[in-house]
């Protein structure tokens, strides 16, 4: 099957990218939001071909899958199919719905042509389809390896642009479970907070590993990527009880709560005993192997595009 789909989310992609069919995504001289293309910090197959509008506009494509609700008119103007009606078409929804609970209605809500599907069945059950149908599939990403050795007596925190998206990804409490513990941040976006900016995946992924322990303070966003990388590393989580993150992580993988000062309790434990640590972090990895596995991601899939395809 041949997929179009742009590159919007990018660890998201990297799973994606791993099944058996061939995927265009669009590029653009800028490689902007619209065509960035193939990723440059992640590996990627040889099956993502990069395409450009002009040439899109004769190449033959059997299912578009959306990300944005901008992806619907970039697929008519620049190839004259209308996705849902020309083009069988999925809508992957990465993120949690923003605003009053009354008001979190899906942009494709009552779409019948098109099937929404979410990363999380948080996600599922925030935001208002309407009759659009629906289904879950959970994020499944490429093991990492484990690869933890704790010897450094830090947390890793992984946000993008934790200024810009502050009380969304719990950048705000970072002061208060920095006083004991020293957090190191990545991503993008990060060195205004000492952090580290951006780095090629497998370099985040040894970096991360060397870290005590995870911290995810995020308040209201999908299950981050960044977490299920975190467990299956080998590394304890301490992390809040919001969103998804309650379902993905159990008790014996670290520690969850919805109050500040536990997290900060428990990073301080962690500190303290490295070997309680990596027991924790044991299970961490075992729990995301077993439900954020690739081959169950892939198979996910294979089934709902088979079924849209028709």
């Amino acid at each position: 099957m041949r997929i179009l789909l742009w590159h919007v989310h990018g660890s998201w992609t990297t799973g994606f990218l791993q099944g058996s069919h061939e995927y265009l995504l669009p590029v653009l001289p800028d490689r902007g939001p619209d065509g960035r293309g193939r990723a440059r910090t992640w590996e990627w197959p040889a099956a993502a071909v990069e395409v450009t509008p002009a040439e899109l506009a004769h190449s033959d494509f059997d299912l578009v899958l959306l990300q944005r609700p901008r992806d619907l008119e970039l697929t008519a103007a620049w190839t004259g199919r209308r996705p849902g009606v020309d083009v069988p078409a999925i809508y992957v929804e990465h993120n949690a719905p923003q605003g009053r609970i009354a008001e979190m209605r899906h942009p494709l809500a009552d779409r019948e042509d098109i099937v929404l599907a979410h990363v999380t069945h948080f996600n599922d059950l925030f935001w208002d389809a309407g009759t659009t149908p629906t289904r879950v599939i959970e994020h499944g990403i490429p093991d990492p390896g484990y690869r933890y050795t704790g010897e450094l007596e830090e947390a890793a925190v992984a946000i993008n642009e934790p200024l810009r998206r502050w009380r969304v990804t719990g950048t705000d409490l970072l002061p208060r479970l920095n006083h004991d513990v020293r957090l190191r941040v990545f991503g993008m976006g990060v060195e205004r907070l000492g952090g580290i900016e951006d780095l090629p995946q497998e370099r985040l992924h040894d970096e991360m590993a060397r870290r005590r322990a995870y911290l995810h303070p995020i308040r209201w966003t999908s299950l981050g990527l960044s977490l299920i990388e975190a467990m299956q590393l080998g590394m304890p989580v301490v992390a809040l009880a919001t969103t998804e993150a309650i379902e993905a992580v159990p008790p014996e993988a670290g520690t969850i709560s919805t109050r500040v000062d536990v997290l900060a309790t428990a990073l301080r434990e962690l500190m303290a005993d490295p070997e309680r640590a990596r027991q924790q972090g044991k299970e961490a990895r075992r729990v995301a192997c077993e439900r954020f596995g690739l081959d169950r991601f892939l198979a996910d899939w294979d089934e709902l595009l088979a079924e849209v395809s028709g």
